[in-house]
């Protein structure tokens, strides 16, 4: 069977998962935790970035841009991209876009609010593990601090404010690409709203879905998600998860041992 190697709460890795669900592709799915992955991760793709797919042929592929690719090619209802040209490269752009600009920059600011409260940070990327597993992974955060901060960029109060900057901007432009149809190609939805609520999800956390909060909700995340609750972008991802994420909730082990079907009326 197919297994997802993850981490909870990351946009590239929701992406992922929300295409698996929304296709009913069976697969197994094992979240890591980010530090600890890198040998495991490492074994399989010679890299060390997350999600990692592995196929019932045993090959493994990262990166969620070609993830989705092969997705589409092997399940391809429903579709995730239009039918004509035009509108499939604009559905790529607007994905290049979120993958390579706004989703780094973003993460900067979250991680830096997530790094001032260890023990959130590790209810974050450890949601669904065990309580004690949680408190000893939350003692190695403030060791790991230094190299999370530069391995993305996390140079200063600037990387901040420009992550800050950049969920304004990618708010902004959802809201002012779906004002005429709901959805950012065309008037059904598609890879590109898929990605842009994926990574939205990052700063407005809808509820009821795979990328809510855990709580209580550390205090110095929640000063941050509070910039951008009621931009009118925000509404928007709301809406693209009550619409079209069957899921609301995120699981280890086997697909079918949780039921994809069980969220189907959230449609």
């Amino acid at each position: 069977m197919i297994e997802l190697l993850q981490f909870r709460h990351s946009p590239y890795n929701e992406k992922v998962r929300w295409a698996l669900d929304l296709k009913g592709v069976p697969h197994t799915r094992r979240s890591l935790l980010p530090g600890p992955h890198v040998p495991i991760v490492k074994r399989l793709t010679g890299r060390t970035a997350t999600p990692v797919l592995v196929g019932n042929d045993g090959q493994a592929m990262d990166g969620s841009a070609r993830i989705v690719e092969w997705l589409e090619q092997q399940f391809p209802t429903p579709a995730l991209m239009p039918a004509d040209e035009a509108s499939r490269a604009e559905v790529l752009r607007i994905q290049e876009r979120f993958d390579n600009d706004f989703t780094p920059r973003m993460r900067r600011a979250v991680l830096e609010a997530l790094l001032h409260q260890p023990a959130y940070f590790a209810d974050v990327f450890g949601d669904g593990a065990p309580a004690w597993k949680r408190r000893v992974y939350a003692l190695a955060v403030p060791l790991a601090a230094p190299l999370v901060r530069k391995g993305n960029g996390i140079a200063g109060p600037a990387a901040v404010a420009d992550g800050i900057a950049a969920g304004h901007e990618a708010l902004d432009f959802v809201a002012e690409r779906s004002r005429a149809t709901g959805y950012l190609v065309g008037a059904s939805f598609s890879l590109a709203d898929l990605a842009a609520a994926a990574s939205l999800a990052m700063i407005v956390r809808p509820g009821d879905s795979p990328m809510s909060c855990p709580q209580p909700v550390g205090s110095e995340f929640e000063g941050l998600i509070a910039h951008f609750r009621e931009h009118p972008g925000a509404a928007w991802v709301r809406t693209m998860y009550v619409r079209h994420r069957l899921m609301n909730i995120d699981f280890d082990g086997p697909s079918d041992a949780i039921g994809i079907a069980q969220s189907a009326s959230k449609r």
